[in-house]
């Protein structure tokens, strides 16, 4: 099958520390009569950065692929060379067919228009008809459950209402592929359900998505086929859930502890910063965890600002699909211990740190990756944040197999739980039977 979606030898390079300037007609004329010497001087005057480089890939009619990466890996800068915002440096994309993008809030309306004015403006600049645009113009109103203000500037809208705007044209005016950057950064939990559910459908009906995404459990739910990008050029690509599974252990250290030995380097500010996480089993620091043994988290960070009260440290685990199986926190409300002695004390100056335990036999076997943070409550403040700063791995040593039983259990956790099973009503004879 021809491919709707094709990168050759993309990469795309930017100079550091040099702002754009704005050519009059006369500049570009002559910039075009001495192209290509003089653009090959600029690009080899002060410092470059590659923020594609050597990308080549093929993505099919009705496929749904995820973009994921770090920060910084390339991904944005990806869909806009793919959305001809910005050209690439060296190589070619080819797209057959008209491109809806969403991207960062702001792209693609005109903010002294109003929300109907840039509906039809969209629609005109995919080369749809007034007419066509018009039959969706409802749907997409309503989509956006914005109809109060759909003759206000978009320039009054808060940001969600802008986000819920821009996915709806981009959505509903019918493009033949749809690239879609972190629509879920912004919104309530209904409108993020409600964009999956669309995207779901835009794929059903046989239009092409590519969707960037932090968040890995809608990436997983939504795409078939996965690309993990990693300093501008594709490490992994092929199922999503290989290629999630890799973006965890990427940004992980292994063998059950991160230490930040600088102390200007660590996660967080000058009141507070990480010293390490570590995760422990029988006060062993290792990465591997035997399932039917507890398993310890600590956090170390320093508190650089005498008498701080109710520091809260927290911790996440994800699993390899992205999905959060798991937060707590040493707060009152979540400890389990009732004898925690410093949260609501005032700190000194100094090196602390708090350990939470996971009991034994709780999560089903698999890699689980730990984001920690530390935050200072009333008003709520993340003081020091460590996105999947570790990885351990629980190992099934088959404590809770039975002879029969399949080679895994379903669901995120396994913990023991009490069963009882009795005799409610025999069958008439059956005590007859038995005693013969």
């Amino acid at each position: 099958m021809k491919p709707i979606i094709s990168a050759e030898n993309l990469a795309k390079q930017y100079q550091i520390g040099t702002r754009q300037e704005y050519s009059t007609l006369r500049d570009v004329l002559v910039e075009t009569l001495s192209a290509p010497i003089q653009r090959l001087r600029r690009r080899t005057n002060g410092q470059t950065f590659w923020a594609l480089k050597d990308v080549n890939f093929e993505i099919t009619q009705g496929e749904v692929v995820g973009i994921v990466g770090r920060n910084g890996a390339g991904k944005s800068t990806l869909l806009k060379v793919l959305s001809r915002i910005t050209e690439p440096t060296l190589g070619c994309v080819k797209l057959y067919g008209r491109v809806g993008s969403l991207l960062e809030v702001g792209t693609g309306f005109h903010p002294e228009l109003t929300g109907r004015e840039n509906i039809f403006l969209n629609g005109a600049i995919l080369g749809m008809a007034r007419r066509e645009i018009a039959r969706k113009f409802d749907e997409i109103v309503s989509f956006a459950e914005i109809e109060r203000f759909i003759d206000t500037p978009v320039k009054r809208y808060s940001s969600g209402m802008y986000t819920r705007l821009a996915f709806a044209v981009a959505a509903h005016l019918e493009p033949e592929i749809l690239l879609v950057d972190e629509v879920l950064a912004v919104g309530d939990a209904s409108f993020q359900k409600k964009c999956l559910g669309k995207m779901s459908e835009i794929a059903g009906k046989g239009r092409t998505v590519l969707f960037v995404s932090h968040n890995m459990a809608a990436v997983s739910q939504l795409c078939t086929r996965a690309m993990l990008l990693r300093d501008g050029r594709i490490t992994r690509a092929g199922p999503t859930q290989e290629v999630v599974a890799d973006y965890f252990k990427a940004g992980s250290e292994g063998g059950g502890e991160k230490t930040w030995d600088d102390p200007a380097r660590p996660p967080g500010n000058d009141r507070i910063r990480l010293r390490a996480v570590r995760t422990t089993c029988g006060g062993v620091v290792t990465s591997e965890i035997d399932i039917d043994k507890e398993v310890s988290v600590e956090v170390d960070f320093w508190n650089y600002q005498p008498g701080t009260r109710n520091l809260c440290v927290s911790i996440n685990l994800q699993n390899s699909t992205g999905l959060t199986v798991l937060s707590t926190a040493n707060t009152p409300a979540a400890n389990l211990l009732q004898d925690e002695e410093w949260f609501n004390r005032p700190h000194e100056a100094g090196l602390f740190r708090s350990t939470c335990t996971l009991p034994a036999n709780f999560l089903n076997d698999g890699v689980y990756y730990i984001t920690v943070y530390v935050l200072s409550l009333g008003p709520i403040a993340v003081e020091a944040e460590a996105p999947q700063v570790l990885c351990f791995n629980v190992i099934d040593t088959g404590a809770m197999r039975e002879a029969g039983v399949g080679s895994r259990w379903d669901g995120v956790v396994r913990i023991r739980l009490p069963w009882r099973t009795s005799l409610l009503e025999p069958l008439n004879g059956s005590s007859a039977r038995h005693d013969h």
